[in-house]
């Protein structure tokens, strides 16, 4: 562990100090007496699991709420912003995790949302989209920005709000999860304009669970624990596995548990699989087999397997389980034949926020869980229980799942349709914005399932969790079928060189 190098007088003066500040919510001590410095030009990378307080400080930084104790100063100046419209314009910036986009307007309606451009008195809407057009090329999204947010995957809203950033002509940047939806490509122009804009004397406070990234992008890294800083490194060439004792306290020896070896049983047959997405997809997956699809964004990975699951519609081909061929009208036809999809967004279509754990977890199977035609408050907390327990849920069986950090929130979207007893699941970014710690967990749990002898289907845009946790490995390029790699032969250079014919 390395000492924080106090900031010399030139460079409190040139960027961000941010010293002893506190936060406290209730009985929680989100924050204790963090000290902070960011330069110009700099990228900073603040790593720690979920609840260790980075979204704290980033957001006192941005101005969402002020600290208990401490200060801050910006560019040589005194820094005590009253809202997040104060912090920008001073020139700070904070790109959220979860995108803050109106669906029902267009994007370059969402870049310019509060700051419309206007000229003789009305909206220029040409510039406008003009603008918004620029800093979507930039980052590598060929759309119009004259196309509704709603009708975006989540990996280019996530986009559409850094190109939001972008326009703000922001000093420093607080990037919260900015790859999280981001497959390879889209990472590395991301990185470009990162690049750019750093010569420019932008600097960035980075807050990324992938780990191989900071190395690439980051200049020094800030590691939290349980709200203090624990470690300040003056590089970013820091082994993962140092990084990762540091923030969870305890040595990760194996992220990747093994999943044993599957039968020859097979479960789901997928022949030449089309829809408008991608065309003609053929694989099969065996009981206890972990089958992982890989490829960049906009490969029709997530078509396929909501086609699959019967949430989009299937113009030829045929699905299969233990050997029945499925009329697939809607989900309920897939869920029916014991398909179960954990979706990639399990804020907006994989939870329902507002209620408890226990509803959660029942909301799929309320026919299966009610006893003689009744569903009683003690039988949902029964139910919730042995879930909370199976799955190592931190939380209780009447707690609303939006109290719940990232990682336990998609152990409950888990848990629900594990309670359906299904033959096939299908995890699309199982881990996506969950930290280390628990992103191991899910791993485990995973393993665990094709231990069971079910039917194990991964999607992800982290292809090292992809390699890591697979037998077999399908590629897709172009909604196009690639090959299909057993593990020994599934590297990073051999997919990816699939992924981009």
């Amino acid at each position: 562990m390395t000492n924080v190098s106090q900031v010399t007088r030139d460079q409190a003066h040139e960027g961000l100090v941010v010293r002893g500040v506190s936060k406290r919510f209730g009985a929680t001590q989100a924050l204790d007496q963090i000290d902070l410095g960011v330069r110009p030009g700099e990228v900073v990378a603040l790593l720690g699991e979920n609840g260790a307080g980075k979204s704290t400080i980033g957001n006192i930084i941005a101005g969402t709420f002020p600290s208990d104790t401490g200060h801050m100063t910006w560019q040589g100046r005194p820094y005590e912003p009253k809202s997040p419209g104060d912090a920008i314009t001073h020139g700070i910036g904070l790109i959220h995790q979860e995108t803050r986009l109106l669906p029902d307007l267009s994007i370059a309606e969402n870049v310019f949302l509060g700051r419309l451009l206007t000229r003789a008195g009305r909206i220029d809407r040409t510039e406008m989209n003009r603008r918004a057009e620029e800093q979507l090329h930039r980052l590598g999204l060929d759309i119009s920005p004259t196309r509704l947010v709603g009708t975006l995957r989540v990996a280019a809203q996530q986009q559409v709000e850094i190109a939001k950033a972008l326009t703000l002509n922001a000093k420093l940047l607080i990037l919260d999860e900015p790859t999280a939806a981001l497959g390879g490509d889209e990472t590395d122009h991301l990185f470009e304009r990162i690049d750019a804009l750093r010569k420019e004397g932008v600097s960035f406070i980075y807050v990324s669970h992938r780990l191989e990234e900071i190395a690439r992008i980051c200049d020094r890294i800030v590691v939290m624990r349980d709200g203090q800083r624990v470690a300040t490194h003056a590089t970013a060439q820091v082994p993962v596995s140092q990084l990762v004792e540091e923030m969870v306290g305890r040595s990760v020896e194996r992220l990747f548990p093994d999943p044993g070896v599957p039968t020859e049983r097979e479960v789901l047959r997928v022949e030449g699989l089309s829809n408008p997405s991608f065309r003609d997809v053929s694989f099969s997956v065996r009981a206890g087999e972990v089958f992982g699809i890989a490829g960049i964004v906009g490969a029709g990975r997530t078509e396929v397997v909501r086609a699959i699951a019967g949430v989009d519609p299937v113009t030829e081909g045929k699905v299969s389980v233990d050997g029945r061929v499925l009329r697939l009208r809607g989900p309920r036809d897939a869920i029916e034949a014991g398909v179960a999809l954990v979706p990639e967004d399990r804020k907006g279509q994989g939870a329902v926020l507002d209620l408890s754990i226990g509803d959660n977890v029942v909301l799929p199977s309320l026919g299966r869980v009610a006893r003689q035609g009744w569903l009683t408050p003690q039988r949902v907390t029964e139910v919730a229980t042995d879930a909370i327990k199976t799955m190592t849920v931190k939380g209780r069986a009447a707690q609303p799942v939006r109290t719940l950090s990232g990682g336990n929130q998609q152990k409950v979207v888990i848990a629900k349709w594990l309670e359906r007893k299904p033959k096939v699941i299908i995890l699309d970014e199982p881990t996506r914005g969950i930290d280390v710690g628990a992103r191991a967990a899910i791993y485990e749990v995973i393993a665990d399932l094709a231990r069971s002898g079910m039917a194990v289907v991964v999607v992800s845009s982290d292809l090292d969790e992809v390699l890591g946790l697979s037998h077999r490995v399908l590629v897709l390029s172009r909604g196009r079928q690639q090959g299909i790699l057993p593990a020994e032969e599934a590297t990073n250079s051999a997919v990816m060189h699939l992924a981009t014919a």
